[in-house]
């Protein structure tokens, strides 16, 4: 586990777009995972200036992410296909086809769980993933429960997540209750794993993640097995560090 601090939520975006640029340098052909919400925006728009400033080429690059909330075409503003094509991917080079999202509007569910298992397997797994640290310690859309889930499926958000993303909505009601993730097996299965975290509202599941014992019941902890994991947070977030 390598653990670089920064020093506010500016400095940790840059460092971790560092680390991206970097996948994107030494493997132009690489295979992202990615993940939506509010922390990895600053990420994102330091990846756009340096793809503005030619330093970064999105042509080769495929992508993943992780998760998509059941119920929202691709056209709504709250779904994380707009989020990813409003934050990055209408604002570089990449191909369409090398970008997926999950498919939330599917009406067979479970089959579109499996078809984007089996097209993470076809191009030889992801290279590198991108998390972020729910407050209950999820990740993805991974809730705490009695064991580890292994492929992507479908998940019922807890209270807790509905009550963190209703910012988003108009009023918690329009929250969707139900989202398809990422399982813990298939993220796990990531050559790298890249986590931001920033604030003082997540120091304490943090550390629990981190420090503590690897259960189910905080889906984040299982990261302390990973072979190549990376966090990059802010002070706040590390204050119990």
């Amino acid at each position: 586990m390598k653990i670089y601090r920064a020093h506010d939520y500016n400095d940790m975006s840059r460092k971790a777009a560092n680390i991206i640029s970097a996948q994107i340098i030494i493997k132009p052909n690489c295979v992202l995972g990615l993940a939506t919400g509010s922390t990895p925006l600053g990420i994102y728009a330091q990846l756009v200036e340096w793809y503005k400033k030619d330093d970064l080429d999105f042509s080769r690059v495929k992508t993943f992410n992780l998760d998509e909330y059941v119920g929202l075409p691709e056209d709504n503003p709250q779904s994380y296909h707009y989020f990813m094509n409003e934050n990055l991917f209408s604002k570089v080079n990449i191909e369409r086809n090398n970008v997926h999202v999950p498919e939330g509007t599917n009406e067979d569910i479970e089959g579109e769980c499996l078809s984007y298992e089996r097209a993470i397997d076809a191009l030889g797994g992801i290279d590198m993933q991108l998390l972020g640290l729910g407050p209950n310690g999820h990740i993805g859309f991974n809730e705490p429960g009695n064991c580890f889930t292994r492929k992507t499926h479908i998940v019922d958000l807890s209270e807790s997540t509905i009550e963190a993303n209703k910012r988003f909505f108009e009023d918690a009601s329009m929250v969707p209750r139900q989202a398809i993730t990422m399982g813990i097996g298939t993220i796990m299965k990531a050559r790298k794993i890249l986590m931001v975290v920033d604030g003082a509202k997540k120091a304490e599941v943090l550390m629990k993640a981190l420090t503590g014992e690897v259960t189910p019941e905080v889906p984040a902890s299982i990261l302390q097995l990973h072979p190549d994991f990376t966090l990059v947070a802010d002070d706040e977030a590390l204050k119990y560090m």
